[in-house]
């Protein structure tokens, strides 16, 4: 009776009843401007969180996860990624920024920012009696404009291996709002030499696979290395072992230093002293064969993604093999590409030829407490690198990881792209100029959402600017005026008070690329969430 009261049942052609349940009344639905107005009112929530943590003076953000731990970080992509997110539109904005992660790496807190900041400026042409339409082909209008103004004002720097000296300033802008400011030159300059080891310049292309991070706490961020081979937490497996091999010739093994086990479905009586010590020669030779077999390919190092028990272990030291034990997957993949082997499943399957090849592989010790990693060097492949980064606890190394990466993106994108805009504000305020002079040139409506447009552009360096403490409206005002005045398309906001608000002397540079996809990606999801007037979600 409960489920008729709710619903209405009724009769298909064959006499069966079925119910139509009436559940409009437990969906909330908005639509026309009601359902803009919130979606706009969704994404700037999300954008206003983000604005305090753009540009070098931007404030970090403590994010709290359900079981406790602890995210310090101002990386936009990060932050929204650890947000407890739950409306549509939040989550759009959400995977703008993981988009821009994706793709550019550098930029996520930036385009966040603008798309607010557009959808801001939307709302205010709505209120005015706009047509959604029209102001998203004028944004896209606006967003043409701005990317040949963006292409007019590029420089191009050559990528040089022999002078790299702009991809590290361009990896200094992207590090210099991050937690490792104070010693960012020496982390650009780790992220320049990392890519140009894995380069194809031929290709102008980059692996990704072959930059491995890794981190352990308890030194400062100054000791981060770089190391031109691959890094493993992991020692020799009996402490007896040399700590360095040369020349080493590696046999990697992903099958177990022990003898065959019987199946599940059978079991093994041992009900004598005889079985058991006849059992205990058998696993004895077993060993002894396994071994001899390694030693016979001329491998003087294996690497085993498995464990072997002290008799195995016993063994090897005995037969003079050193051994590391217990290696990962992923770590056993690089060493492989690396050093030139072949990953090897099975003990019979192992030749000369399967080997690889390092000149030396030596044990690291650091810290007070003598802690001790293993380093492989000199690879035959040298293009493997391994970034060690060092500091003060797991926090600290965290976000040193994130500020690395996007370091690294923004050099690759280089590699990919050598024309870089200036920093600062000062490419968007010259994009803002153009896009307001072109709108004077625009008879219809959507005049309008260009110069909108344009505001909301200087959006970016008004957050710098007020992040940076200074007064945001007369900082600007005066930049623009500056820019158009003498048509210098460098001057931006001098966040780092230096005295001149010229970019390309301060070498605030950023990646062409990634500003283009800034613009790009936020125009369009503006566009998309315009063009939503109609939403029905299940009512609280």
């Amino acid at each position: 009776m409960d489920s008729a009261q709710n619903g209405q049942v009724t009769f298909d052609e064959y006499g069966r009843p079925f119910l139509i349940i009436r559940d409009q009344d437990q969906k909330a639905r908005l639509s026309g401007l009601e359902a803009q107005k919130a979606h706009i009112l969704a994404a700037r929530s999300v954008a206003n969180t983000l604005r305090t943590s753009l540009g070098p003076k931007g404030l970090d953000k403590l994010l709290v996860s359900p079981d406790g731990e602890i995210t310090i970080t101002n990386d936009g992509a990060t932050i929204l990624d650890k947000m407890d997110v739950s409306h549509e539109i939040a989550k759009l904005m959400v995977q703008l920024s993981k988009s821009q992660d994706d793709e550019i790496g550098d930029g996520t807190t930036g385009v966040v920012v603008l798309a607010g900041a557009l959808l801001q400026q939307a709302e205010q042409l709505l209120d005015r009696g706009l047509h959604p339409i029209r102001v998203a082909d004028g944004y896209e209008m606006a967003a043409k404009v701005a990317l040949d103004r963006l292409d007019a004002i590029a420089d191009t720097f050559p990528v040089d291996v022999k002078n790299p000296e702009t991809l590290v300033e361009t990896a200094m802008t992207t590090l210099s709002s991050k937690i490792v400011n104070r010693c960012h030159r020496q982390f650009a300059q780790i992220a320049v030499d990392a890519v140009l080891a894995v380069a194809d310049l031929e290709k102008r292309d980059v692996n990704f696979e072959l930059i491995k991070m890794d981190g352990k706490e308890g030194a400062k961020l100054e000791d981060t290395m770089l190391v031109h081979g691959v890094v493993l937490d992991k020692t020799m497996s009996h402490p007896q072992m040399p700590k360095t091999v040369k020349d080493a010739r590696v046999a990697i093994l992903t099958c177990p230093f022990e003898p065959p086990k019987p199946k599940t479905t059978h079991k093994l009586d041992i009900n004598s002293v005889a079985a058991y010590e006849e059992l205990r020669k058998y696993e004895q030779e077993k060993f002894a064969e396994m071994v001899q077999q390694v030693k016979d390919t001329g491998a003087n190092l294996v690497l085993c993604q498995w464990g072997f028990d002290d008799e195995a272990n016993h063994l090897l030291l005995q037969k003079e093999l050193p051994a590391v034990r217990w290696v990962g997957g992923p770590e056993v993949e690089l060493v492989a590409i690396a050093t030139g082997g072949r990953i090897v499943p099975r003990f019979s399957e192992l030749t000369a030829d399967k080997l690889g090849k390092a000149g030396l592989v030596r044990e690291l010790a650091f810290g007070t407490t003598k802690e001790h990693m293993m380093v492989i060097e000199e690879c035959q492949n040298s293009k493997a690198v391994t970034i060690f980064v060092r500091g003060g606890n797991k926090m600290i190394i965290d976000e040193a990881k994130r500020s690395l990466h996007d370091a690294i993106c923004v050099v690759r994108n280089l590699v990919r792209d050598d024309r870089v805009v200036y920093g600062g504000g000062a490419a968007e305020i010259a994009c803002s100029i153009a896009v307001k002079n072109e709108a004077d040139k625009v008879s219809s409506l959507e005049q309008y959402a260009m110069r909108s447009f344009a505001d909301a552009l200087e959006s970016i360096p008004l957050a710098l600017a007020e992040n940076s403490g200074l007064p945001p409206i007369a900082t600007v005002s005066e930049v623009i005026a500056r820019q158009v005045k003498e048509g210098n398309a460098y001057l931006g906001v001098d966040c780092l008070s230096k005295g001149t608000n010229d970019m390309k002397q301060q070498h605030v540079l950023e990646t062409l690329i990634g500003k283009k996809q800034q613009i790009s990606l936020a125009t369009q999801l503006v566009k998309m969430i315009l063009k939503i007037d109609d939403v029905r979600t299940p009512a609280n």
